[in-house]
């Protein structure tokens, strides 16, 4: 659910364009009404499938008193004052326990509860009755100090916690025990063992995907109508559907005035009982007791449904076998990386005729990937609406990171 993820779209997408505007073979996308412009097929639809929810606002999941609890609770200490302590308390519960409570389940083979559809459900037989809804909406700093109970009783005693960091300029997160240690609702940037990254987190991500589309600026250029997402799988991990709808759509429900074209998007969002094999808890739960700990994976695979190069296999960011010496060769680019995908753009761009270029092409010299970027006009209204009404925070790149040819 990373930047890659957008970019093997965008890879695909002008593959499909190349195929449209050079008539080579069938292609998903269509002529439409202006002249250079494409559309998609109208009998075609995007569905993104995740193993597990967006790291940010999507993950900040309300967790019940029924629950099997993936980390104590946090409470605080005389030894843990500040929200650096607590996180260090947050660290003792974690995965890597193996005397923590989901361990110690996993052990016993103990099944999971789980939050299906933003309702969570008692056992009838035990209980003899179905929760409402959960609010996660309620989880904010004006309530922090007290547990959110539910009409039946119920109470809101923790919450699933991301490791995305809110971004300078938000507001932060209260840091307080229990439900009230995350604020909802506000841009974040990735989490990262390092130094603060400067991505801005998947659920920010794919909100702004939900507006502008997933295609990018550039591809816009020969698009009539953005490329939406018409739905979201989210495999079986701790989930809330109320909590996916406010991080992918609630956020911008009330952002108008947008270009001819562009929307926010009506997104459907489910959850599968698909469990991903590989997923850190799984993999825990296999190896219970096993020396070593957890640490992410700097490698990464990547597949596009293009002809020429589709599988991507990557190790810290490079094309996995690059050495120190060749870390500056054309050789060490990802075919996802910006440079590699404005190549493709710009081979696109030649393979077209300049009188049947779209209108936003022709008539003005063009040179970085920054130029083309901001000369597609109607995206930049568009990303610039949402900036101004929804995420005034988002982090800008420097202005020379996009200064390349």
């Amino acid at each position: 659910m990373h930047r890659p993820v957008q970019n093997e779209e965008e890879r695909y997408l002008l593959y499909q364009l190349q195929l449209a505007a050079t008539l080579e073979k069938d292609s998903i996308f269509i002529p439409g009404t202006h002249k250079g412009l494409w559309k998609l097929r109208p009998d075609l639809s995007f569905v993104f499938f995740s193993s597990h929810t967006p790291c940010g606002d999507g993950s900040i999941i309300p967790m019940l008193e029924f629950e099997e609890q993936p980390c104590h609770p946090v409470t605080i200490s005389s030894s843990a004052g500040d929200s650096g302590d607590l996180e260090a308390l947050e660290k003792e519960g974690n995965c890597d326990n193996t005397d923590s409570p989901v361990a110690k389940k996993m052990r016993r083979g103990t099944p999971s509860s789980l939050v299906t559809n933003g309702t969570a459900h008692c056992d009838k037989q035990e209980q003899g009755l179905v929760m409402p809804e959960v609010s996660s909406w309620n989880l904010t700093a004006q309530e922090p100090a007290t547990l959110t109970e539910m009409p039946c009783g119920i109470k809101v005693v923790d919450i699933h916690r991301t490791g995305a960091k809110c971004v300078p300029g938000e507001a932060k997160d209260p840091g307080k025990p229990g439900a009230a240690y995350h604020q909802v609702g506000l841009l974040r940037v990735k989490p990262g063992r390092g130094d603060r990254t400067c991505s801005m987190s998947c659920s920010d991500k794919m909100a702004r995907w939900n507006v502008l589309g997933c295609q990018g600026a550039l591809l816009m250029h020969f698009l009539e109508d953005p490329v939406y997402l018409s739905a979201v799988v989210i495999g079986k991990c701790p989930y809330s559907q109320e909590a996916m709808q406010r991080a992918l759509m609630g956020r911008c429900q009330n952002v108008s005035a947008l270009p001819r074209g562009f929307r926010v998007q009506e997104l459907k969002i489910q959850q599968s009982d698909l469990l991903f094999e590989q997923s850190r808890c799984a993999v825990q739960a296999k190896r219970l007791g096993g020396p070593g700990r957890f640490v992410p994976c700097g490698a990464a695979i990547s597949w596009s449904s293009v002809p020429e190069h589709p599988l991507d296999v990557t190790a810290n960011g490079f094309p996995q076998g690059t050495t120190k010496k060749g870390l500056k060769s054309l050789q060490a680019r990802s075919q996802i990386s910006k440079v590699e995908l404005f190549r493709s753009f710009q081979k696109l761009l030649g393979s077209i005729a300049e009188d049947t270029r779209p209108d936003s092409l022709r008539g003005q010299k063009l040179d970085t990937y920054q130029d083309y970027k901001e000369a597609a006009s109607a995206y930049q209204e568009a990303w610039s609406t949402l900036r101004k009404q929804a995420f005034g925070s988002w982090i800008k790149n420097p202005p020379d990171y996009h200064q390349f040819k």
